[in-house]
């Protein structure tokens, strides 16, 4: 039996993968992987696949944080992003051995995130490369005792979602998150606050070096006037402690009092209307008394919004309604948020 190099050609293991791939995830990739991808060799199926696949590529480093950190790293995966590819920044934490440091491969499932936004939008084309975006997300604690405290119940996964989509389009993240209980969001920089106050702070420090802000985090309208040393206990006489509340900082109106040439400002109002005209006023109300760019709206209950993974909001702007997002994954969501997002910020050469 005569056989050539064109048999069964279309069951070559590369070209059959590659052509059939949506997306291709290397997790991990060492820095031997970054450094053939970024110089195109492909000595085995993996980088050969690479070469032939025309999907979106996600490569998710992992190595000790000398190696991450070298310049013939940090310029290949200079090298890969600037061709379209989506290099994550690798987590921090506990690294092999006793060693700590950026280099740590990000949890599966906030990898997972990422890759789902890359999927949501069906391409991995980075429009948001070169932004610098700061996001709040989960919900304030203002605490009564050492053991209460008035909170709301944000899960903080549209922020999450937020934050991966954001990674997944090329952009620097930074998250301050409040009270949230969920693996960091992969490639994003998260620093983790309690109260209003603690939010407040972080976000001030950080706005000015953004293009975008936004303040997905439910934060408290009021905290107690005292918080007491001891765990408020039930008397015999049968009494109720009488709390007094005042208001917290409203982060967003600053931010918007302050903007000038800052970054656009992207604010959240989670109402507990219907969605329709009520929800639209509330809206824009909101987006005028705040000073904010834009307002995603949405309608929260006990059987909606907070604690799901699914969302519908209206975006509006000064100009009326942006766009209305019917329920859909979180994911969803913020891409939406942010294909609005980008028809707002200056392009370059403006």
């Amino acid at each position: 039996m005569t056989t050539t190099v064109f048999d069964d050609v279309h069951e070559v293991a590369h070209v059959r993968i590659a052509q059939h791939a949506k997306l291709v995830v290397i997790a991990p990739a060492t820095a031997n992987l970054l450094a053939k991808a970024a110089n195109g060799l492909a000595d085995d199926l993996l980088t050969s696949t690479l070469l032939m696949s025309r999907a979106p590529v996600v490569f998710a480093p992992a190595m000790h944080t000398e190696m991450w950190n070298h310049p013939a790293t940090q310029q290949n995966v200079a090298t890969l992003r600037a061709r379209g590819l989506l290099v994550i920044e690798p987590a921090t934490g506990r690294l092999t051995g006793a060693d700590s440091g950026q280099g740590r491969l990000p949890e599966p499932a906030a990898l997972a995130e990422v890759c789902e936004a890359v999927l949501d939008r069906g391409t991995g084309v980075a429009d948001l490369a070169g932004k610098n975006v700061l996001i709040s997300a989960g919900g304030t604690r203002e605490p009564l005792d050492p053991v209460r405290f008035l909170g709301n119940r944000s899960s903080g996964r549209q922020g999450w979602a937020l934050a991966a989509a954001a990674v997944a389009r090329g952009a620097v993240v930074q998250v301050v998150a409040a009270n949230v209980e969920l693996a960091d969001p992969a490639g994003a920089t998260v620093v983790k606050v309690g109260t209003s106050e603690e939010l407040h702070k972080a976000i001030l420090e950080r706005a000015s070096g953004a293009d975008v802000v936004v303040m997905a985090a439910a934060v408290a309208d009021f905290r107690p006037t005292e918080v007491s040393v001891g765990k408020i206990k039930k008397t015999d006489d049968q009494s109720v402690p009488q709390l007094e509340l005042v208001r917290t900082v409203d982060v967003l109106a600053e931010l918007g009092a302050n903007k000038g040439e800052g970054p656009l400002l992207v604010g959240f109002a989670a109402e507990t209307v219907e969605p329709g005209p009520n929800l639209l006023e509330l809206a824009s109300a909101k987006l005028a008394a705040k000073g904010a760019d834009l307002v995603v709206a949405n309608s929260v209950g006990v059987d909606r919004g907070f604690e799901n993974s699914y969302n519908a909001v209206t975006i509006v702007s000064e100009n009326g309604v942006e766009r209305d997002v019917a329920s859909t994954s979180k994911a969803g969501v913020a891409n939406a948020v942010w294909d609005v997002v980008l028809q707002h910020l200056p392009r370059a050469g403006d």
